[in-house]
């Protein structure tokens, strides 16, 4: 029987800075294919889209409007469908339920690269809505909040631990302000590599965050140990201590009341 008290457990790669490396990865590539192949409309970052839809609302040019606006509700959706997602396959066994996130979001890319550029609304409408359900579903990493598909949080949190660590000279925060600041960069290279490789690859170009993410599935079948820290090994020493005197406590006093049983037993006798 497994001791309950056993702190040493396992957690999802889902949260591991290898598997958030290549979620910002793709994230960056999917940015810079949309903007670069699909009439520059942004996948993830919603409120340059929003300015945009912005920019023609008051122009009165309410055709290009939509090529920003429809993002922006698949976006939603999106959000919506990752969290019903969690809800319905958060107990499975079989697979985690952000692994399901990510098949869905590799199907959708997948079809995205065989659609032409007279379809860019449908294809926009379709990485905005995978986009999403990647930001909602993956959140963390190493236990710190994050954001796979866009930087401005990171930029934020990443400044504000360095911040942290200068005031205090803590090395947590160093540490911690070290993974905003990777996931910032592989987010960079990721849209780097993607517009290098819209030349060759052209509309195909999303078939390769299709990779990056298929990797970021497999990675999740590990599970990655949780070190323990020694404040929980103390209490967890502390408490098998209480338990060892509660079960001789318990033993002394089942003792007694066996004695004082027999013992009347024989004086009825």
């Amino acid at each position: 029987m497994k001791n309950p008290l056993h702190y040493k457990s396992q957690k999802q790669m889902s949260e591991s800075l290898l598997t958030a490396g290549f979620l910002s990865l793709s994230g960056g590539l999917q940015d810079a294919y949309t903007y670069i192949s699909r009439g520059k409309v942004f996948a993830n970052a919603q409120t340059g889209n929003i300015v945009l839809l912005s920019q023609h609302l008051f122009a009165g040019d309410f055709h290009s409007l939509m090529h920003y606006l429809v993002p922006v509700l698949f976006f939603a959706l999106g959000v919506m469908a990752a969290e019903l997602t969690r809800e319905h396959f958060q107990a499975a066994k079989k697979l985690h339920w952000r692994q399901l996130v990510l098949l869905i979001e590799i199907f959708l890319l997948f079809l995205v690269g065989f659609l032409p550029e007279s379809l860019n609304l449908v294809a926009n409408a379709m990485v905005s809505f995978a986009c999403a359900m990647q930001v909602q579903a993956f959140r963390k990493v190493n236990s710190y909040a994050f954001a796979s598909t866009m930087c401005i949080g990171n930029i934020r949190s990443g400044m504000e631990a360095l911040c942290a660590y200068h005031l205090t000279r803590n090395k947590k925060l160093l540490y911690k302000s070290f993974h905003y600041f990777g996931v910032i960069f592989l987010f960079a290279l990721g849209a780097g590599l993607g517009s290098r490789l819209i030349g060759p690859l052209s509309l195909h170009t999303i078939w390769i965050s299709c990779a990056l993410l298929l990797v970021s599935f497999l990675l999740m079948f590990i599970k990655e140990e949780i070190k323990e820290h020694p404040e929980i090994r103390q209490e967890e020493a502390k408490i098998q201590e209480d338990l060892k005197d509660i079960r001789k406590e318990v033993s002394q006093v089942n003792s007694v009341i066996r004695q004082d049983l027999e013992s009347s037993h024989k004086n009825k006798s």
